[in-house]
């Protein structure tokens, strides 16, 4: 499944208030980590009517809880929302039963878990660089290699 391609500017005023609730967040607004200017869907694709998600804090406790900020647009105007939710439980086993991947979004998230969704330019910029150092590793390094040449 795509990832949703909705992102918003981030309310930066909101989210800091929001940090300074958190029970387990920073201690001083000094102490809030640097966030960026917009925020993507973490989802998958989903319905027009559902809220968009993006993760701002994860908590360090494996039981605790992470800062979520929803939006949506209706009657013209975008809206916010920050909400203290627990992780998804799910956790997806591959190779191992002992160690697996857990889900990255927030529980009783709407349509797939993040192992599912997949973000077509991450995974182009991923492969442009592996491109790139099979390229290095096997000599074949564009510019700087033709310079050595006679």
């Amino acid at each position: 499944m795509l990832q949703c391609t909705a992102f918003t500017e981030l309310p930066e005023m909101g989210a800091r208030v929001a940090f300074m609730g958190l029970a387990d967040g920073p201690a001083r607004a000094s102490e809030a980590p640097d966030l960026d200017d917009f925020l993507l869907c973490e989802l998958g694709e989903h319905d027009e009517g559902a809220e968009h998600a993006a993760q701002l804090w994860s908590a360090s406790a494996p039981a605790g809880r992470d800062l979520w900020m929803f939006w949506a647009d209706g009657d013209g105007r975008r809206k916010f929302r920050f909400t203290e939710l627990l992780p998804c439980p799910a956790v997806i086993h591959r190779l191992s039963v002992k160690e697996g991947d857990a889900c990255m979004l927030y529980d009783r998230h709407p349509a797939a878990h993040s192992w599912d969704v997949r973000d077509p330019l991450a995974d182009l910029m991923a492969e442009r660089i592996r491109e790139d150092v099979r390229r290095d590793r096997d000599g074949g390094g564009g510019m700087g290699a033709q310079a050595d040449r006679p």
